[in-house]
């Protein structure tokens, strides 16, 4: 183990200020001095260095709600977004147990986005060497930071919704012995990062808004979309802490797989992968709902660009710094996921005591080319089309929205068996034992196994 390069636990992800200090204090030095030194894999955390969660509260005169919706953000994470932290758990466990040698294998990164540039992030700090499979009509800020990391690509045909062309890629890989797949939509390192990590982040700043007045001290719903479904795995842990806590699945309207058994090709990048995933525990989802691609590009572009900006303020009264912090925060999953929180609200009822909390992915330097896309397709935003787009918040209907009665979930998880059984060579008897609440108790507790391996491993 002297040889391999090692990060920090479960534990020290969730609350880095049990780092030791002059590991922190050199992690954080370099955070901008030197992103690419492998001591950055201690900046993997939802907080900053003064251990501040990564937050904001959205402004209700753009949310038109009376609920809370709060977005933890993934743009100061290494690599940019919080899908770091999934590939580096799915990384560290393997390395713990043995399945993976930075001296013999080769690491392929199945993708459609933001876990891919994470793998070549995280991959190429640990010395190994990184293939990341994705779509070839991914925006190119992708493939350039995928490269700028070190790793090599495979581009597989289609869009963000066309994973089994990835899938027969991968199969295609598998088949030399020093290549090991890290498939993250089948891999429950990502679903341990979330559930721990992100999950029990979620439940300590609900005590953080409420001593600023923001909400009640709980949360009473989880909002993501799925791509992998690692993220919304946090739902599980705020359903341990409150027993009617709701969580809330997202998918684009353009390819709604469990709404409607639907397919199609979307461009809301990094969600709606056309299967139900492995590692997405949909018997504990209330509900599902569905959002639009445009709107959600068109919403982000409202929230970058300086025509958005200044109609926001003078016309809907948005705080400027409000304004400013939203510039930066925001890619197109994001503002899918605040569309879809206020759906949640508007749904479910909820009040001024109420907070829904989502999560802003990633930023708007992956999609800069989606944007210039979008002005040549529709025109220059003006202050007109500017104040069309707040509707786009402002005017959320309570369409495509389905609730997690006992029976949709169940056919929600019969969806598994085409992927993972016909496909992927799952067992019927691993697909039913997911029906269980203690299959993923049982997936939860290796989390303590986990680190106190790594913690051993420790020079």
């Amino acid at each position: 183990m002297s040889n391999l390069i090692l990060g920090p636990t479960f534990e020290e992800m969730l609350h880095p200020d049990q780092i030791a200090p002059a590991i922190r204090a050199r992690a954080l030095e370099m955070k901008t001095k030197d992103p690419l030194d492998p001591i950055n894999l201690f900046n993997i955390t939802w907080r900053d260095g003064d251990n501040n969660i990564y937050y904001h509260v959205m402004p209700k005169e753009l949310t038109g709600v009376e609920a809370n919706i709060v977005v933890l953000y993934g743009k100061d994470f290494p690599s940019g977004s919080h899908k770091v932290g999934a590939a580096y758990s799915v990384l560290i466990e393997k390395q713990m147990f043995g399945e993976v040698d930075p001296s013999v294998h080769t690491l392929v990164w199945p993708s459609t986005g933001n876990y891919g540039i994470g793998g070549a992030w995280v991959g190429c700090r640990m010395n190994f060497d990184s293939v990341v499979v994705l779509p070839a009509e991914m925006s190119k800020e992708r493939f350039q930071q995928i490269e700028s990391y070190g790793a090599r690509i495979i581009k597989t045909p289609g869009s963000e919704s066309n994973v089994k062309e990835i899938y027969d890629e991968t199969h295609r890989l598998r088949q030399d012995p020093k290549v090991r797949i890290l498939n993250q939509f089948e891999v429950m390192g990502n679903y341990r990062f979330h559930y721990y990590v992100t999950g029990n982040t979620i439940v300590e700043l609900a005590e953080v808004l409420k001593q600023q007045g923001v909400g009640d001290g709980k949360v009473a719903a989880f909002v993501s979309a799925m791509g992998s479904a690692g993220t919304i795995a946090a739902g599980d842990r705020l359903k341990q802490v409150w027993h009617d806590h709701k969580i809330v699945g997202l998918e684009p309207i353009q390819c709604p797989t469990l709404f409607s058994n639907g397919y199609g090709s979307h461009d809301i990048q990094g969600i709606g992968d056309k299967h139900v995933t492995w590692i997405h525990n949909v018997m504990n989802m209330d509900a599902l709902m569905c959002i639009d691609d445009i709107e959600s590009k068109k919403g982000l572009q409202l929230l970058t660009e300086e025509a958005g900006w200044n109609t926001l303020v003078k016309r809907f009264g948005v705080p400027r710094a409000s304004v400013e912090k939203m510039a930066t925060i925001f890619g197109i999953s994001g503002v899918c996921n605040v569309l879809g929180a206020i759906k949640t609200a508007k749904f479910y009822g909820l009040g001024k005591n109420d907070v829904v909390v989502t999560i802003c992915t990633d930023a708007i330097d992956r999609y800069h080319s989606v944007m210039d896309d979008l002005t040549k397709r529709f025109g220059k935003m003006d202050e007109a089309e500017a104040t069309a787009r707040a509707h786009i918040f402002l005017d959320q209907k309570l369409d495509w929205i389905k609730e997690g009665t006992l029976e949709t979930r169940r056919q929600w998880h019969n969806l598994k068996y085409y992927t993972w059984v016909e496909q992927q060579g799952k067992t019927i008897e691993e697909l039913d034992a997911q029906r269980s609440p203690a299959w993923w108790e049982q997936e939860q507790a290796r989390i303590a196994e986990i680190d106190r391996a790594l913690l051993a491993a420790r020079p």
